[in-house]
């Protein structure tokens, strides 16, 4: 175990620059920095020629409270650096009705508690100059979840009916028995419906889920007055005061059915034995749980068989009453999306990954449920089109933060520089105890805080570094599987090194909970840096996914290192499968039936204008598989690979063929290998036996009615015996 981070000396507060200098206006903005009892440095003196104006204190959340309490009775916007407090600041401002002029943000876990705090000053530059100077993102647009109190629970009869009998003052419950354990009674009072039987399926979301079942009961519980006449009458006591049928012990004597007489609950020949009822919430009692996914929904509970874990489950379910506003995390363009094309499936990345199940095929798109997501955002990170966008915040908004802190950073002389992505909940923990308990954050590596770490895709990944980070690092802390972050840091890495930059440049840090934080202190503190680009690129990300990745990409090859070397740049970079780049190979099998062209949802592949040519476009390539899945013949196939210079911009030609002319008339058909292809496939029928009927098949429409008429050999259908 480590020591407690050291504490070296406080520079004089005194020589940081006042809120208003220069202004005097009592409504300009005030940053507050504190030291937290003097636990690390701030360099005043150094900060104030890099960072905006601000003032230095030791204990704003205790004895100098009073300062931002008065900044805020001011009218003043007030940055805050300390989020520990955060209950105890914003309590002030809700005093003041100022909680939109209170931001605060984190200095001591993120910069200060660290053993590198005395080289820290340019990363405070960066950190106080993205927290003050970039504007609130925009608010997303949302969808509106509504739950109530109809409760299912489902499960054997002991245990279901336990939580039903506590719950039914405080929900309305409604009950589905999976089974019978032991001796059971039903309650006699009927306060809430009650069925019996297999469940079939779950769906849906909060305040909208679904349960179909199919009853297997003969005596349907829906109907029954439980008077008990079929447990007395029952001479096998197959009938217990469940009312459930044991079928092992029943002997088809039918004596209940007489004893439940006009009530007719009871039927051991029914055929309309499913049944489907919605609900808000679900308790789910099973063995085996409805749900099985990674993610489940919010409404939804599986505690298994523990009662504590069951009890905290309905408390959990009981908070999730009333009306909720969830963001839409996802943003999808039908357009770009390479799904399928007529029937034909291509690209599935999106589906295969989600952990709510809340993308499906629909057609030739897919189709998003913006009530089951919640915001991972790995079907961003694997979409190859950018039809799927993540949205909280977009791309666009974290690349001005990225640029923001890297340009501060620099112009703070900082150098190689290391931007560490991760999740605000889940990373956060793990940040936090490393600078608690181990070495903290090297100076070089600057947070920065994201939804989810597995929104991190190769955009944001290539678009760093070509804004002059030297390295990226994703803490994985929060993500269902890290598998597709590796995958795209791998193809990036792959990209990198072929371009000549040195070294190791992006990279995925595992780490399950905060306990993990010796590995993060591990990968961070044993990282050398990384050869960066010589001059930073000026522009923004942009919200097109593919459109960030071509600047990024032709940022980097501009300066790549290997430009300058003997061997050169490389013509093209041999990548992984599964990476978004690539070129489409035809083999001589393809006819130029053209039916890829119509098939491609990114235009890469399309037929020429001026003949018979198949034209590609390997930089509008997405490697989808559309056009392999279209293909009749089998002749075309994939390669991953990233075409470097304008040749990837521009069309080539992947495939040309003659024109055939009709053998009568001369008058163009078609590509040769099309005619040629159909002819050896109608050869072999029954109406083209002779030599001159299948010498027909070479002429246009016309010559062959000609053709026919002249020579008088034409088969009529009604006289073929195939």
């Amino acid at each position: 175990m480590h020591d407690d981070p050291p504490v070296p000396p406080v520079s004089d507060p005194a020589s940081g620059r006042s809120p208003s200098a220069g202004s005097g206006a009592a409504s300009a903005p005030g940053v507050r920095l504190c030291d937290c009892n003097r636990s690390f440095a701030i360099d005043a003196e150094r900060l104030a020629a890099t960072a905006a104006a601000f003032t230095c204190h030791h204990a704003l959340c205790g004895a100098e409270l009073a300062v931002v309490d008065a900044d805020l009775a001011a009218g003043r916007e007030v940055f805050v650096s300390c989020t520990q407090e955060a209950a105890l600041f914003g309590e002030l401002a809700e005093v003041q009705g100022a909680g939109e002029r209170l931001h605060l943000f984190n200095l001591r876990e993120h910069a200060g508690w660290s053993a590198e705090s005395a080289q820290a000053t340019p990363k405070l530059a960066a950190l106080i100059a993205a927290a003050s100077a970039l504007a609130e993102p925009a608010p997303l647009p949302g969808v509106q979840l509504r739950a109530g109190r109809r409760l299912l629970i489902v499960g054997e009869a002991g245990a279901a009916l336990g939580w039903a009998e506590r719950l039914k003052d405080s929900f309305e419950p409604a009950l589905l028995i999976t089974g019978r354990v032991g001796d059971v009674e039903l309650p006699a009072v009927n306060a809430y419906p009650l069925w019996s039987g297999r469940p079939l399926a779950l769906s849906g979301h909060l305040g909208a889920f679904e349960l179909s079942w199919e009853q297997r009961n003969p005596i349907d519980l829906a109907l029954c007055v439980r008077c008990n006449a079929c447990v007395r009458a029952c001479p096998e006591g197959a009938i217990g005061f469940d009312l459930q049928v044991d079928a092992d012990q029943c002997r088809g004597h039918r004596a209940c059915v007489a004893a439940c007489g006009e009530i007719g609950a009871i039927d051991f020949a029914r055929r309309d034995v499913r049944r489907s009822e919605r609900f808000d919430l679900v308790l789910d009692l099973c063995a085996e749980p409805l749900l099985r996914r990674v993610e489940l929904p919010d409404g939804y509970a599986a505690p298994g068989r523990d009662p504590f874990a069951q009890a905290l489950a309905v408390q959990a379910l009981g908070e999730l009453v009333g009306e909720f506003d969830k963001p839409r995390y996802v943003a999808f363009e039908a357009a770009l999306c390479a799904h399928a094309r007529s029937r034909k499936t291509g690209c599935t990345n999106c589906i295969e990954v989600c952990a709510t199940e809340a993308i499906r095929a629909d057609g030739d798109v897919i189709a998003l449920d913006p009530y089951l997501c919640k915001g991972c955002g790995t079907c961003t990170t694997v979409c190859p089109s950018g039809a799927l966008g993540f949205q909280y915040p977009p791309v666009a908004e974290l690349g001005l933060r990225v640029k923001t802190l890297l340009a501060e950073y620099a112009r703070a002389g900082g150098e190689v520089a290391c931007l560490l992505f991760y999740a605000a909940t889940a990373g956060g923990a793990v940040i936090d105890r490393l600078a608690r308990r181990g070495r903290g954050l090297p100076a070089r590596v600057i947070p920065v805080e994201v939804w989810s770490a597995d929104a991190v895709g190769l955009d944001l990944m290539l678009g760093s570094l070509a804004l002059g980070a030297c390295q990226v690092a994703v803490l994985a802390a929060g993500s269902h599987d890290t598998a597709p972050l590796k995958a795209q840091a791998g193809h990036g890495q792959t990209i990198l090194s072929a371009l000549g930059y040195a070294g190791e440049h992006l990279r995925i840090i595992d780490a399950d909970d905060a306990e993990h934080w010796p590995g993060l202190e591990a990968a961070l503190w044993g990282w050398a840096p990384a050869a960066a680009v010589g001059s930073p690129a000026r522009f923004r990300l942009l919200p097109k996914k593919r459109e960030t990745l071509d600047l990024a990409l032709r940022h980097l090859v501009a300066q790549a290192p290997a430009a300058g070397s003997d061997a050169g740049l490389p013509a093209a970079i041999a990548l992984g499968a599964g990476a978004p780049f690539g070129q489409v190979c035809a083999t001589d099998a393809c006819t130029l039936c053209m039916a890829c062209t119509g098939a491609c949802p990114a235009g890469a592949l399309r037929a020429a204008s001026d003949g018979f040519r198949l034209e590609f476009v390997e930089k509008n390539c997405l490697q989808c598989g559309l056009c392999v899945a279209s293909c009749p013949e089998g002749a075309l196939g994939l390669e991953a690979r990233l075409l470097l210079g304008d040749e990837a911009r521009h069309a080539h030609t992947l495939r040309a063929a003659e024109t055939f002319h009709c053998t009568r008339c001369g008058k163009a058909m078609g590509a040769a290998p099309l005619i040629e292809s159909m002819v050896a496939r109608l050869s072999a029928h029954a109406m083209f036996a002779t030599e001159a009927e299948r010498a027909r098949l070479r002429m246009c429409g016309d010559c062959r009615v000609i053709d026919m008429m002249q020579t008088g050999s034409a088969v009529n259908a009604w006289d073929l015996t195939e």
